[in-house]
């Protein structure tokens, strides 16, 4: 395997047009074989211009001779998805990270529910893929503006499993969606996955909730970065790292992870925005001030782990295990 550092070098074997606005890409390792992957997981993709995007890995997770990943075009976005359209191609190499995943299937799961909207899609292939491998009951809900914007459709359409799809187009309905139809009934060991827009994988909780779903089996996932938002009158903290017995003061103006590094500390970041996981830390000491989008309620409340990329304190001092 060929990589730079702990990246794996591949090169793009096949750019398809989905949709209008979404393009496949398939990625071949320039050497050696690519590593295991499990439903739900994703890689950082390193493009040209030094930009770091998440994308699902789209494929059955026993496939390993390549990845596949989509990118949904954004022109109002950060930029990411617009290179991925207009300046990588066929033939042209890239840096990947090994997958990770924060999105992944239960194991003790008898049921599952995804609910997927317009390139919340991507997880969920695999995830069907896994899950009729298992002989695992599940129903998965497409939700699209348009059959025309829905990727993966005809593949869709085509699998042994075609029958536990249920399609919905905003242009052909004649009502508003019943969430709670698409939810459906809370039962012992059944799972909840989302993956989309923001504001359908919250109105999605939300719902899920309200009808008697425990929140621990809602599972959601979005690449869509909140910024952080500071406070004129928020003080700064102090963070101290264990191993180093240092302590190092954080601004109202720098995250935990940009001080550390400017500090000579080498700190694992990718996304910035607290979504993928990948500064994910150990608390030991100190409240903090969760700002992401991984950590699950319970989670955050348990105060044990922060992403320091985004996240901040509530306690004057945060104590970390680095």
């Amino acid at each position: 395997m060929t990589t730079r550092g702990e990246l794996i070098s591949v090169r793009v074997a096949k750019k398809s047009s989905e949709t209008e606005d979404i393009a496949s890409f398939e990625l071949v390792p320039v050497e050696g074989t690519l590593p295991e992957f499990t439903a739900g997981a994703h890689v950082d993709v390193h493009l040209p211009s030094g930009l770091i995007r998440q994308y699902s890995l789209l494929n059955a997770p026993n496939e390993v001779a390549g990845y596949r990943i989509a990118v949904l075009q954004e022109t109002a976005g950060r930029g990411g998805s617009l290179e991925m359209h207009r300046k990588v191609h066929q033939g042209d190499c890239l840096a990947i990270s090994a997958p990770r995943n924060a999105f992944r299937l239960a194991d003790n799961a008898d049921s599952s529910v995804l609910i997927a909207g317009g390139i919340g899609i991507t997880p969920m292939l695999a995830m069907t893929e896994e899950l009729w491998r298992r002989k695992t009951d599940f129903v998965l809900h497409y939700l699209s503006r348009s059959r025309g914007r829905a990727a993966f459709l005809a593949l869709l359409e085509d699998r042994p499993f075609a029958s536990s799809i249920h399609f919905s187009f905003d242009d052909e309905a004649t009502s508003p969606i019943d969430l709670a139809s698409l939810i459906g009934p809370s039962a012992p060991r059944r799972h909840l996955y989302v993956c989309g827009p923001s504001g359908m994988i919250n109105a999605v909780r939300s719902r899920a909730v309200q009808t008697g779903w425990d929140e621990a089996v809602v599972h959601s996932e979005q690449f869509t970065p909140v910024a952080p938002v500071l406070r004129p009158e928020q003080q700064g903290f102090e963070v101290v790292i264990r191993s180093k017995s240092a302590s190092y003061f954080i601004p109202p103006d720098k995250t935990i992870a940009q001080v550390l590094k400017e500090n000579g500390m080498r700190i694992p970041t990718s996304c910035e925005q607290g979504i993928c996981g990948t500064c994910l830390t150990r608390v030991i000491e100190g409240i903090p001030e969760h700002r992401d989008q991984l950590l699950t309620d319970e989670e955050r409340a348990m105060n044990q782990e922060m992403t320091i990329c985004c996240s901040r304190a509530l306690s004057p001092r945060l104590v970390l295990d680095l």
